[in-house]
């Protein structure tokens, strides 16, 4: 599933340091704290926004001195809850060039999410604590094992969650750029 994403996200309705201390009784190691700026795009051949339901991201990320590209398109594309994603992600040397590029193509800039990120890895998943600027703490589940369909790997993903008694807020079924552009 490589480049496939499954994922969950909650907002925190406890201190993320009770999930945290969890996490360590079960043998995880603590990610380390990185900020991540995200700027996302429209396309100037099919405006992303148009559908009632966003299916669609461009956006450049910069993490560190380090940049990516990035494009994910939600599936069922007309869902109001999406089940995965297919991503597809690639480094850049100038984040800079990029975004000219971008511009120089009509592509216009949506919004910027500016979040500090602490990833943590345990058992095939990906748990990140994200503080959100405008918008809070969150924690996302990611699925990073081997798995043969997007169901087994929702399927090994919503057992992990289960398995914690820390208590998570409802799931939440929109992305960062969604949340801060107001959209439902």
């Amino acid at each position: 599933m490589k480049y496939t994403e499954v994922e969950q996200k909650f907002r925190l309705l406890s201190p993320p340091a009770e999930l945290k201390e969890q996490l360590v009784a079960l043998g995880v190691a603590p990610g380390r704290p990185v900020r991540q700026v995200d700027t996302y795009y429209n396309a100037p051949h099919r405006d992303f926004l148009d559908d009632e339901v966003v299916s669609e991201w461009l956006r450049v990320r910069v993490e560190d001195g380090a940049a990516s590209l990035n494009f994910k398109r939600f599936h069922p594309l007309a869902a109001p809850v999406k089940t995965h994603c297919d991503e597809y992600e690639s480094t850049v040397a100038d984040p800079e060039a990029v975004r000219r590029l971008l511009a120089s193509l009509d592509f216009a800039e949506l919004t910027v999410v500016d979040k500090t990120r602490e990833e943590w890895h345990a058992d095939g998943v990906a748990i990140a604590f994200d503080t959100v600027a405008g918008l809070g703490d969150f924690v996302e589940f990611e699925f990073k094992g081997d798995a043969g369909t997007v169901e087994l790997a929702t399927a090994r993903l919503e057992a992990f969650i289960a398995a914690l008694t820390v208590e998570l807020g409802d799931r939440i079924h929109l992305g960062y750029p969604h949340m801060t552009l107001g959209l439902h």
